[in-house]
């Protein structure tokens, strides 16, 4: 009886980087999309738009379980789904009501599909004739969405000058069909046997708890998640407030790393594939250290040294970030049992979720003390996230250290 295989591989990456045009057209007008289109007070939209997105916490537990049930690839599609009408019903928003159930329909999209589109993907691997292993088709799949985010924020750039309520209404309508025909192409064109599901002892969220590992993996992975995102979160702030420097200079360093993360993220990961995915993690929390120490140590008003350090610092937090998104994928995919991936992989995502909600507090908080306490802190905690993980790489199983994995047979 031949065995299933993977179909599809090409339409997949092209679908992720379609839904993140399509979030990239979106993402940088965010909360002011509202306010162009109703006489809703600003502050109100910013309390819906977080409460909507604060009752969808529970979305990723039902997920993973509906992951390891009817499998990942569908709940991507719904995912798409979900967020392509939400995108829709946003140009016909018209008072807080609208905007709170537009808001909650979009968000509880994006659950799903960062609850659901990593198990599909190491499904995909699972079921793929191709030799790379899980690590390399995590870096494939980031490259392509950031590269879809990187074409989606140029595309509003650049057309951002109209600003009427029509272009409104023609990006939201435009990133809806981004997300509907990625859906479209997911559902008719990709497979992912589910062999991996369908044998082996399920097992709950309760054992899930119990199991150190992992727990403990997904706890320090809070702090490298609160990493990769301070960088698009402080930078603007930190150069124009803390060192009085040029308006240009923050654009132009996220530009940059969003296009070497576009480019390296494979090449990295295949040069890394004979070390241990624990070490590459603690290089990658000892770069991010070094990188907020290089952040503290700037002062305003001295471009001439302090522009250079500032891009040659953040070379240590690219560096960091295309080493550390697929690897940890690829180690908390490793941890997982089979029978239960869909479980763990939804409940990882917690620590990104739980970073993301206590980030702009921290960064707040400590920059208004002083512009360095921010890095400082944080490269402390990932000096502490760095000793970590290499107590953590004595309890971790042997078979999920390699990044390099055999092909399915």
């Amino acid at each position: 009886m031949p065995v299933d295989r993977s179909r599809g591989g090409v339409v997949l990456l092209s679908a992720l980087v379609l839904d993140s045009v399509g979030n990239g057209m979106f993402m940088p007008l965010s909360l002011n999309y509202f306010q162009q289109l109703t006489s809703v007070p600003l502050g109100l939209i910013g309390v819906l738009v977080s409460v909507a997105t604060a009752l969808t916490l529970p979305v990723p537990v039902l997920v993973g379980w509906l992951a390891d049930r009817v499998g990942p690839v569908p709940l991507v599609v719904v995912s798409q789904v979900a967020q392509g009408i939400g995108y829709l019903e946003y140009g016909q928003v018209q008072g807080a009501v609208g905007i709170f159930l537009a808001s909650a329909l979009v968000t509880i999209g994006v659950r799903f599909f960062w609850s659901s589109v990593f198990t599909a993907i190491a499904d995909f691997a699972d079921g793929s004739a191709s030799t790379m292993s899980k690590d390399s088709w995590y870096a494939w799949a980031n490259m392509t969405r950031t590269g879809g985010l990187g074409i989606g924020g140029l595309i509003t750039s650049l057309a951002v000058a109209g600003g009427s309520d029509a272009f409104y209404r023609v990006l939201s309508n435009s990133s809806a069909a981004c997300y509907l025909v990625a859906a479209l192409a997911i559902g008719a064109f990709v497979r992912a046997p589910r062999r991996a599901h369908e044998t082996g002892e399920a097992v709950g969220y309760a054992t899930m708890l119990r199991d150190r590992p992992f727990v403990a993996f997904a706890a320090i992975n809070t702090v490298f998640a609160m990493s990769t995102g301070m960088l698009a979160l402080g930078l603007l702030v930190f150069v124009k407030d803390g060192l009085a420097g040029p308006v240009w200079l923050a654009p132009v360093v996220l530009a940059g790393n969003t296009i070497l993360l576009a480019v390296l993220g494979a090449p990295v990961i295949k040069r890394v594939e004979p070390c241990r995915r624990t070490r590459v993690l603690v290089a990658a929390a000892g770069l991010w250290a070094a990188w907020c120490l290089a952040f503290a140590g700037l002062v305003p008003k001295q471009p001439g040294w302090v522009i250079p350090a500032l891009i040659i610092a953040t070379l240590l937090y690219t560096a960091a970030d295309v080493m550390h998104a697929p690897v940890s994928m690829g180690l908390a995919t490793a941890l997982s049992p089979a029978a239960a991936r869909g479980r763990y992989l939804a409940v990882f995502q917690y620590s990104f979720t739980i970073a993301s909600m206590i980030a702009p507090a921290f960064f707040t908080t400590l920059f208004e003390l002083h512009r360095s306490l921010p890095w400082l802190a944080l490269g402390l905690l990932n000096l502490a996230a760095l000793g970590g993980m290499l107590m953590l790489e004595r309890i971790v199983p042997d078979s999920a250290q390699r990044v390099a994995e055999p092909a399915l047979v």
